[in-house]
């Protein structure tokens, strides 16, 4: 269910292989089409993201610039 607001929220079921199906809604907000490849991270504490990869390696290429621009002093 989307509540207008940019956030989406349902339920799947696991399958048999382990396998769940992204709904039309969520795949649409995120732009996730058929082939495409996602990166799935997972944290016992924090639960289970799911990511295209192409936004994870922008995510990945900001905080390497970020970090080539400002060197972070430990003493700070």
């Amino acid at each position: 269910m989307s509540d207008g607001n940019e956030r989406f929220a349902a339920t799947v079921k696991v399958g048999m292989k382990g396998q769940i199906v992204i709904p039309q809604a969520a795949r649409a907000m995120f732009g996730i089409e058929p082939g495409d490849t996602l990166l799935l991270l997972a944290d016992p504490g924090q639960g289970i993201a799911i990511v295209r990869t192409d936004v994870f390696n922008n995510f990945l290429e900001s905080v390497s610039r970020a970090k080539a621009d400002k060197p972070v002093d430990p003493d700070a």
